[in-house]
């Protein structure tokens, strides 16, 4: 490790204290580093070449706005949750000195994970626009509490037309959030899955459908008086009726750091449900 950075949530106030903390400790070593806010992904894509390590410093939606970065410019991440349950995080704030003694060392694993591609197709034509996401892409009803109609099929074939508050395509990773929260499996993160599941679907016998790597979901807005596409529910696109959602899992893996002692992910899954409110 030559050259670190440093993404964080610049409206928590211990995330900016950790910051200091972490620069602190790497310029006493002669270590190059830099800082920007998670939410800059300009600032990030333009820093991260020539980059060792990318340190989240804040909650998973700090995290997952970093990620969308590091999806674009190949760099290892490691999240250091200063949120209430970031599950997307492998250490706790606290342990912020020993995991950085151990990156400089060498006394890590590398955890590849899937991410997704997703495409906005307009009248269900044309290129689409290009979205990428860690977690999920999310077809949803919007502000009004009106069901949606959609029309999902998988590789070519019609899985189901839901009548239902929307739609969460999720990776690995995204198991353990909204699809979650929605019905669906946990997967371990390093599957090689897309998880389909229907929010509160009318009606349906579809719970939550798991799909192989290379198929590609398409997810088409038959009716809705209002209806968006949420991606890692950092960024909301209004939809029309007509329009397609597709996703697919882009090959190249995000790289996770994975520093020795970590909890491993089902202990972690345990931990991190029992701080969730009852």
């Amino acid at each position: 490790m030559h050259r670190i950075g440093f993404a964080y949530n610049p409206t928590m106030d211990a995330a900016i204290e950790l910051r200091e903390r972490a620069a602190g400790w790497v310029e006493m070593r002669g270590l190059r580093h830099w800082a920007a806010a998670a939410a800059d992904r300009d600032a990030l894509v333009r820093e991260l070449p020539e980059t060792d390590a990318l340190l989240v410093l804040g909650g998973d939606g700090t995290f997952l706005r970093a990620a969308s970065a590091v999806i674009e410019v190949d760099v290892p991440l490691l999240g250091l949750n200063v949120g209430k349950v970031g599950f997307l995080s492998k250490v706790e704030a606290t342990s912020i000195e020993r995991v950085l003694e151990q990156l400089v060392a060498g006394d890590y694993a590398i955890e590849r994970r899937m991410a997704l591609e997703g495409r906005i197709l307009r009248g269900g034509e044309g290129p689409g626009e290009r979205v990428v996401a860690l977690n999920d892409v999310v077809v949803a009803r919007g502000s009004l509490a009106r069901v949606v109609r959609l029309a999902v099929n998988i590789d070519g074939s019609h899985l189901a037309t839901f009548v239902a508050d929307g739609l969460v395509i999720a990776s690995p990773t995204g198991s353990t959030g909204y699809s979650f929260s929605a019905g669906g499996p946990i997967l371990h993160p390093t599957a090689r899955n897309l998880v389909v599941t229907p929010i509160a679907g009318y009606l349906t016998t579809i719970r939550s459908v798991v799909v192989g790597p290379a198929a590609v979901v398409r997810c088409r807005v038959v009716d809705a008086h209002e209806a968006l596409v949420s991606i890692d529910g950092r960024e909301d696109i209004p939809l029309s009726v007509g329009d397609v959602v597709e996703v697919r899992a882009i090959e190249r893996p995000i790289r996770f750091l994975e520093p020795a002692g970590s909890l491993p992910f089902w202990d972690l899954v345990r931990q991190k449900v029992e701080l969730l409110p009852t």
